[in-house]
């Protein structure tokens, strides 16, 4: 599971901070504080959303055998 988990966060992370900073550049905020603000939001978001999906395709999995 670690290792889907890392997996799946590497690539949610950037996905998700990118959506931060598009979301703020489209709002009109164009200062460093609102940018950074809305990618380390997405970041942070980025972690529940990487871990139940991880879990998700463990419990889909019938190969996988418990830990």
């Amino acid at each position: 599971m670690p290792r889907l988990f890392l997996l799946l966060l590497s690539i949610s992370m950037a996905t998700l901070a990118g959506i931060g900073v598009i979301v703020a550049l489209v709002m009109g905020y164009y200062h460093w504080q609102p940018i950074a603000l809305s990618a380390a939001l997405g970041a942070l978001i980025s972690l529940p959303v990487s871990w139940i999906a991880a879990r998700r395709i463990q419990d889909m999995d019938p190969l996988d055998s418990p830990e």
